[in-house]
């Protein structure tokens, strides 16, 4: 098979395409052929060594294709079942292993590249809205990269539950997708002068000066100091991701002068800790994605050899919705 190798820790650069042996499924494994392979900002961080990974390493995390073996002991799937994953290493490839456990069943009436571009995001995005916070009609939430993978989920999701969506954005086409996932305001960030006042500031000039109620900031160091200074009294700071970098350690009294505000960093980990939950959030998502009020955006694909240039495209924010590599 071909497999996308993070040779060591750096840029897209160390991205090599390498002809590796096909693997064999272990007792309880699958192997699926893969038909198309999520690209993530997690994968970019585990290629330059942001999160501890081995090197070299098969890339990639996400995906969806078709199984072609089972293990011995695997007696929930068989060859031909069409599945999806959201967190198992090595999807940039033309084969991939599985846990059987980690796998879910992709209806017929969802294709391989929406059920890929699905998964990880759409977790995400679903359990950002429903139990890091039940967003309620109440809700007046600020959704930073909101024509993102996860932004525009999100957008959709809390929309769904009836809560307000303040979007940010950097250009105007990026301000039409977020709007047309059912942003109610729209703040280019590429206008403001001053990240950490002038964002605060048009926030509460759209919301009579309160502040929002949730905060979901997968952008990290750059705008973590807006994002605080943007809740209202006893809001909460969802900080799901590190686009721009980690943020650096801060004093918990900025919560309390925030006004007793809440700060989680949360992860798709503890949130899919079960099978259970696993299954009834994927569940609920290609029902929402199947009967129309979820729609997922494809914004680029790459071909396996190009994985590389899908990497620079996703770091260089010049990318909206989801990012697939395709074997």
């Amino acid at each position: 098979m071909r497999a996308i190798v993070a040779a060591a820790a750096g840029g897209p650069e160390v991205l090599e395409l390498r002809t590796m042996p096909d693997p064999e499924p272990g007792p309880d494994q699958v192997l699926v052929r893969v038909a198309a392979a999520g690209v993530n900002y997690i994968d970019t961080y585990r290629r330059c060594g942001q999160y501890p990974m081995a090197f070299p390493h098969v890339v990639g995390c996400e995906g969806a294709g078709k199984v072609v073996a089972v293990g011995d002991q695997v007696t929930s799937l068989s060859v031909g079942d069409r599945v999806a994953w959201a967190e198992s290493a090595g999807s940039y490839a033309q084969l991939q292993l599985v846990q059987a456990a980690h796998v879910v069943r992709v209806p017929g009436t969802i294709d391989d590249r929406t059920a890929a571009a699905t998964m990880l995001q759409g977790l995400t995005a679903h359990y950002l809205a429903t139990s890091t916070v039940s967003l309620g009609p109440r809700d007046v939430v600020l959704v930073h990269a909101g024509a993102g993978g996860v932004g525009l989920l999100l957008t959709q999701i809390a929309t769904i539950r009836g809560a307000r969506v303040i979007a940010t954005v950097g250009t105007a086409a990026k301000e039409a997708l977020a709007r047309d996932a059912g942003a109610d305001q729209v703040i280019r960030y590429t206008e403001l002068d001053d990240m950490t006042t002038d964002l605060p500031a048009a926030v509460r000039a759209l919301t009579g000066g309160r502040g929002v109620d949730v905060v979901y900031d997968g952008v990290g160091a750059s705008t973590f100091d807006a994002s605080l200074a943007s809740l209202c009294p006893r809001g909460t700071l969802v900080l799901f991701g590190a686009a721009s970098g980690q943020v650096a350690p801060f004093d918990p009294q900025r919560l309390n002068a925030a006004g007793s505000v809440f700060l989680t960093r949360p992860s798709l980990g503890a949130y899919t800790a079960t099978r259970e939950e696993l299954t009834t959030r994927t569940s609920d998502l290609f029902s929402l994605v199947a009967g129309g009020p979820l729609k997922i955006h494809v914004g680029a694909t790459f071909p396996l050899d190009r994985a590389a240039e899908a990497h620079r495209a996703l770091e260089g924010r010049t990318t909206t919705g989801k990012v697939l590599v395709i074997p």
